[in-house]
C-alpha cells in the first residue's frame, strides 16, 4: 500500500472549509480517502495503490491545484525531513508576520470606537468633524476592503462559486451587505436609507481579533508534540579517529558514524552503545519511571537522557528516521484521520452554512415587509448629534427605517452563526489527547481509535509477552533417546535464532549459557502458531509444539509435557529425522503490573479473556494468578482460531485485543481497537490501532481512561457549540425584539462568533490538567 500523504493545508477557517476541501479532495482521481483537521491544518489522503508510477508522480501537483481553485494554499508534509517544534518554526518569522492580524484587528477596532464617540459628543471638534464625516468612513471602510478584508472576501466568494460556501462566505456577505447598502446610500442621498460604513470596519476587526486569540489558543495545544521534539537535540558530539570530538548538527549524522554522550546530554539518534555504562532516563518517549541500565550492546532511542557517565555510541538511525522523528510523524498522522463522530459533526457544519444563508434570507425579508409593521416601537428615531449635512449613523444603536432594521438583522445572523466552534469541537481535543499520550508513550493511530477506545465493553489478552513479561528462562531439558541435553538446546537455539519469539530468546540464552556455538540455519520457515523448522548440517529438524513436530502419540513424551506444564512451564519440543529428540522447559512470570491491571480495567466495567497458543495447563495457572476466571481463558489457538474467538466473543460496546507477536498480527487487525506492547515485533505494532511504548502493561489502562476523558471533552465542546448556535441564532434573527427589546448588533455577533471559538480551544486543553502519566 502506498504511503498516505499528509498535507498542510492554508486558508481553513471554519468546519465548512473542512467539508469542501474534503469534498474536493475525494474528488480527484486516485484517492481513495481524505481527513482534514482544522486544527492542525493538515490533510491526510490515502492514494489508490494501483495508481502507476506516472500517475502517483501527478498526483500530488493535481491535488494542490484542486485545491488551489478553493483558494486554498497546500504543500506536502515530508516524514524524513528534520523535525522542528512548532515554537521554534513560529520564532522563525518575523515579529510582524506574528502580530499583524492582532496590530490590524486593534486599529480597526480604534477607529470605529472613534467613530462611535464622535457621533455620541464625546469628542470635541475638529476632530470630532472628521470622525463622523460619512466621507471619511466610507474611505476606512474602502481601504480595509481592499486590505486586511481583502483575503476573507476572495476566500468567500471562491468556496461560494465552487458549490461550498464557508464561514468567510456568510462574514464576506455581511461586511459586503453593510458596505453596499451604505455606498448606495452615500452616492444616491435620495433614497433616504442608512448609511453606516463603520460597521464593516467594526465587524472585520471583531473577526480579526478574534482568529488571532483563537490561533493563540490553538497553539497550545500542539505543545505535547513540541515537548517531543524538544527531546532530540540540535547537535552532537561526532568521534573523529585519532582527534577530540566535534560538534556538528544532529541532522548532518550518518549510520556508523560515532558519537560521544556526556552526563546530562541527551541522545541525538538511535543508537547502540559501544562502550561505556550508565543509567539512561527513557521516560520522555515511553514513560518508564525507571532509568534503562545501558552497557555495550544496549540498543537506545533518540531524546533519552543520560545520566551519569560517558558513553560511546554508534549512529543506527538518524533524522526523520530516528525512533522520534517516526512518533512524531504518527502522531501527526493520527492527528489527521478522524473519529467517526467527527466526520459526522464536518458533514454537519458543512451544511450548516447553508442553513445559515437561507435564515439569514427569511429574516432580511421578514423583517423589512412585515416584521417593522407588526411592531411599529421596534424602530427608534436617531437622536444622534448632527454633525453636518453628512452625518455618519450607526447600525446597531438603534434602526429608523424598516430596511436597515432587516439589514442589521440578517448581517448579524450571517455573522454570529458559528461552524467553526461545530469545526473545531472535536479536533482540538483528539489533538490533545494524543499529543499526551505521545508523551506517556502511547501512540494512538488516529481519532477513529481513541474513539473505539472510550466505548471498549471488552478487553483480550495475548500470554507470552504480554501478560507476562516475555523474558522466559529454561527451567528443564529432558532429552530422548541417546540425544544429550546439550545437543538439544543447541538444535532449538539454531532454528530459532531467526525469530524474535520471547521463547526463542530463552533457549539462545540457555545456549550462550552453555556456551554452545550456534549452528548454521538455512531455508528456515516459521509456522505461525505452531514453530519453527529449518535444515541444520544438512538434515532437517523442527522446534515447537509437541503435537507439530511429532505427529504419533509418544506416551513418555506425553506425560513428561503434562508433568511440566503442572509446573507452569511452557514445552518445546525438539525433532528430527530419527523422530522426537527432547523437551525443553520454558517458564515465563506474569508482569509485575498486570494483576492490578486487569483489576482495575474489571472495576471499570469491562469484560476480560485470555487467547493463547499455549496449552491448557499455563494458561490455567497464569488466569489463576491474574485473577481471571476459567470462562475467560482459551488456549492452544492458531492465529485464525484467535480470530474465530475474536468475532464471537459476547461483548458490549468495542472489542480490543491485546498482543505482541507475530502470530498476535491477524488478531490485533480484526479487534475493533488492537493494542500492541511496545516491546512486540515490528508487524505487530504496524498491525496495531494503539501501540505501547516501553514495558510495562499499565499503559493500556492509561490510553483507556485518557481515550474516555478526551470524548468527554469532545461530548462537551459539541455540546457547546450546537447550544450556543441554538440560542444565539433565534436572538440574532431578533426573537427576542419585539417583546424584550433586545438587538444584537453585527459586531457583538462577531465578538460571540469569536468566543465560541476560544472556548471550544480552551476546554480541550483543560485535558492537559487532568491525570495522564504513566507510572
Amino acid at each position: 500500500m502506498l504511503e498516505p500523504l499528509l498535507l498542510e493545508i492554508e486558508g481553513m477557517k471554519c468546519g465548512s472549509c473542512v467539508r469542501a476541501v474534503e469534498k474536493r479532495l475525494l474528488e480527484q482521481p486516485g484517492v481513495q480517502q481524505a481527513s482534514v483537521n482544522l486544527l492542525t491544518r493538515t490533510a491526510w489522503v490515502q492514494l489508490d495503490p494501483e495508481l502507476v508510477l506516472a500517475e502517483q508522480d501527478q498526483a500530488l501537483p493535481r491535488l494542490k491545484q484542486a485545491l488551489a481553485g478553493l483558494g486554498y494554499q497546500a504543500k506536502l508534509r515530508q516524514a524524513g525531513q528534520e523535525v522542528a517544534s512548532r515554537r521554534e518554526l513560529l520564532q522563525q518569522r518575523h515579529w510582524w508576520q506574528q502580530w499583524r492580524q492582532l496590530v490590524v484587528a486593534l486599529a480597526l477596532l480604534l477607529v470605529s470606537v472613534l467613530g462611535h464617540l464622535a457621533l455620541e459628543g464625546v469628542i470635541p471638534p475638529p476632530a470630532a468633524t472628521l470622525l463622523a464625516d460619512v466621507r471619511f468612513h466610507a474611505l476606512v471602510a474602502t481601504v480595509v476592503l481592499l486590505g486586511p478584508g481583502r483575503p476573507i472576501l476572495v476566500r468567500g466568494v471562491q468556496s461560494a462559486w465552487a458549490g461550498v460556501p464557508t464561514m468567510d462566505t456568510l462574514v464576506g456577505l455581511g461586511v459586503m451587505s453593510a458596505y453596499l447598502a451604505s455606498l448606495v446610500a452615500f452616492l444616491w442621498p435620495e433614497t433616504g436609507w442608512p448609511c453606516f460604513f463603520n460597521e464593516p470596519v467594526l465587524l472585520l476587526g471583531f473577526v480579526l481579533l478574534g482568529r488571532f486569540l483563537e490561533d493563540r489558543a490553538r497553539f497550545r495545544t500542539g505543545r505535547a508534540l513540541e515537548q517531543l521534539a524538544a527531546l532530540q537535540p540540535d547537535t552532537a558530539l561526532l568521534l573523529m579517529d585519532g582527534g577530540p570530538p566535534r560538534q556538528v548538527r544532529v541532522g548532518g549524522l550518518r549510520p556508523g558514524d560515532r558519537v560521544q554522550l556526556l552526563p546530562g546530554d541527551r541522545v541525538p539518534v538511535d543508537g547502540v552503545v559501544l562502550a561505556g555504562a550508565s543509567a539512561v532516563d527513557v521516560s520522555g518517549l515511553t514513560g518508564e519511571p525507571l532509568p534503562l541500565q545501558a552497557e555495550a550492546g544496549t540498543e537506545l532511542a533518540a531524546g533519552s537522557l543520560n545520566l551519569e557517565a560517558p558513553l560511546e555510541l554508534e549512529v543506527r538511525r538518524s533524522g526523520g528516521d530516528s525512533a522520534i522523528a517516526r512518533i512524531i510523524h504518527l502522531v501527526e498522522q493520527a492527528q489527521a484521520r478522524k473519529a467517526p463522530i467527527q466526520r459526522l459533526v464536518d458533514q454537519v457544519a458543512g451544511r450548516f452554512t447553508l442553513f445559515v444563508l437561507a435564515l439569514a434570507i427569511a429574516t432580511f425579508v421578514f423583517w423589512w415587509q412585515w416584521g417593522a409593521r407588526l411592531w411599529p416601537k421596534v424602530l427608534v428615531r436617531q437622536v444622534a448629534h448632527e454633525m453636518g449635512p453628512m452625518a455618519h449613523g450607526v447600525l446597531g444603536s438603534s434602526a429608523d427605517t424598516p430596511l436597515a432594521l432587516a439589514l442589521q438583522l440578517a448581517i448579524s445572523v450571517l455573522v454570529v452563526a458559528c461552524p467553526c466552534a461545530l469545526g473545531l469541537a472535536t479536533p482540538t481535543a483528539m489533538t490533545v489527547g494524543s499529543g499526551l499520550a505521545a508523551r506517556s508513550g502511547l501512540l494512538f493511530r488516529g481519532g477513529d481509535a481513541i474513539e473505539a477506545a472510550s466505548q471498549l465493553g471488552a478487553v483480550l489478552f495475548d500470554k507470552t509477552g504480554t501478560l507476562t513479561v516475555g523474558r522466559p528462562l529454561v527451567t528443564e531439558v529432558q532429552p530422548f533417546g541417546a540425544t544429550a541435553a546439550e545437543r538439544v538446546v543447541q538444535l532449538a537455539a539454531s532454528l530459532e535464532a531467526s525469530t524474535r519469539h520471547p521463547l526463542a530468546y530463552a533457549i539462545q540464552q540457555e545456549a550462550h549459557r552453555l556456551e554452545l556455538p550456534i549452528l548454521l540455519a538455512t531455508e528456515s520457515r516459521t509456522v505461525a502458531g505452531e514453530g519453527v523448522e529449518g535444515l541444520v548440517d544438512g538434515e532437517r529438524f523442527r522446534v515447537g509444539r509437541l503435537a507439530w513436530v511429532q505427529a504419533d502419540d509418544d506416551p513418555d513424551a506425553m506425560a513428561c509435557q503434562t508433568r511440566l506444564e503442572l509446573q507452569g512451564a511452557t514445552v518445546l519440543a525438539i525433532g528430527g529425522p530419527a523422530g522426537l529428540m527432547g523437551l525443553v522447559a520454558v517458564q515465563d512470570s506474569p508482569r509485575p503490573d498486570a494483576q492490578r491491571v486487569l483489576g482495575e480495567l474489571r472495576a471499570m466495567g469491562l469484560q476480560l479473556g485470555l487467547l493463547s497458543g499455549d496449552r491448557r495447563q499455563p494458561v490455567e495457572r497464569l488466569g489463576a494468578l491474574l485473577g481471571l476466571r476459567n470462562g475467560e481463558l482459551a488456549w492452544e489457538l492458531r492465529p485464525e482460531q484467535k480470530l474465530e474467538r475474536i468475532g464471537a466473543f459476547p461483548h458490549r460496546g468495542t472489542l480490543a485485543m491485546v498482543g505482541d507477536g507475530i502470530n498476535d498480527a491477524p488478531a490485533l487487525a480484526a479487534a475493533d481497537l488492537g493494542i500492541a506492547v511496545g516491546t512486540g515485533t515490528q508487524i505487530a505494532q504496524d498491525t496495531a490501532d494503539l501501540v505501547v511504548l516501553g514495558d510495562r502493561l499499565d499503559g493500556v489502562l492509561v490510553a483507556l481512561r485518557l481515550a474516555r476523558r478526551t470524548m468527554a471533552k469532545v461530548r462537551q465542546n459539541l455540546a457547546w457549540a450546537f447550544g450556543y448556535n441554538l440560542i444565539v441564532l433565534p436572538i440574532a434573527a431578533g426573537v427576542l425584539l419585539p417583546g424584550f427589546g433586545v438587538l444584537l448588533t453585527p459586531p457583538y455577533a462577531a465578538l460571540l462568533m469569536a468566543l465560541s471559538s476560544i472556548t471550544v480551544v480552551l476546554n480541550a486543553l483543560l485535558l492537559q490538567d487532568g491525570p495522564h502519566q504513566r507510572g
